[in-house]
């Protein structure tokens, strides 16, 4: 299929590993140009070696201002961006007893406010040019209470409700506000879930990794690029009337009705 996004700008925070990196790589699959967005220019220069063609730039998104010179820099540079595809931050996961106010704090500018800091400045840019799509990458935790990821998880939940809320707000504006919940996904930020989840319960990392993937019914964790794929299709016209809305990416794991 070909989803008609040659020449379209796309940002991909956090796409120098993981699931942001599938997402650039298959945004370039397409034909997008693409400039992928991460705190580590060593990272940064590890990831365009496996995305010709791709740009990098170097920021924080925790930090608003810094969000807000990156976002304008692209723009100068490449001119406007028409897909922003937020995967930066992950809450670290942290034992309920050891919670406390500042890793509450630390949950939420890592996740929430690392992907409000670069929507807020964008949707206000693509609103006034009538045209844009952003597609938030965030987590099943925010739809089931966990022990280990309650903090991050509370984020995720926060960034459901904003996905919806500004969807809604923009939509007559021509911009569309999409979310994807994964479920567990092979890479390496999952596998800090799955240590953290072998600490709680006080077993291996083996038996933390057996136990996760059998509670998922299609009996294996998702790959990047199947994460990548959908974001694709949502990033282009093909999926020109959804918006406001997070689809589940769980493999049946929650099987709820919205």
């Amino acid at each position: 299929m070909d989803l008609h996004l040659g020449g379209r700008l796309a940002l991909v925070t956090g796409g120098s590993k993981g699931i942001g990196l599938a997402c650039a790589r298959g945004l370039l699959a397409e034909g997008a140009r693409v400039v992928i967005a991460s705190r580590s220019s060593a990272h940064i220069a590890a990831a365009l070696a496996e995305l010709p063609g791709a740009q990098g730039i170097s920021a924080d998104f925790v930090d608003a201002e810094a969000a807000a010179r990156a976002i304008e820099k692209v723009e100068d540079e490449g001119g406007p961006i028409d897909i922003l595809v937020n995967s930066a931050g992950a809450a670290k996961r942290v034992a309920v007893d050891d919670l406390s106010p500042a890793a509450w704090r630390a949950a939420f500018d890592a996740k929430f406010f690392s992907y409000i800091n670069a929507i807020d400045p964008l949707v206000k840019r693509m609103a006034a040019r009538g045209r844009g799509v952003i597609i938030n990458i965030i987590g099943s935790g925010g739809k089931v209470a966990s022990p280990t990821h309650l903090a991050g998880g509370s984020a995720n939940a926060a960034l459901m409700l904003a996905t919806a809320g500004l969807g809604n707000a923009y939509a007559s504006r021509g911009v569309r506000v999409v979310g994807v919940n994964p479920t567990l996904t092979d890479t390496s930020r999952v596998q800090e879930g799955l240590e953290a989840r072998a600490r709680q319960e006080g077993i291996s990392l083996q038996d933390a990794r057996q136990r996760s993937v059998e509670a998922i019914p299609l009996g294996r964790m998702a790959r990047p690029e199947e994460i990548a794929d959908a974001v694709a299709f949502l990033a282009s016209d093909r999926a020109s009337y959804i918006t406001a809305v997070t689809l589940g990416m769980d493999g049946a794991q929650y099987p709820t009705v919205l």
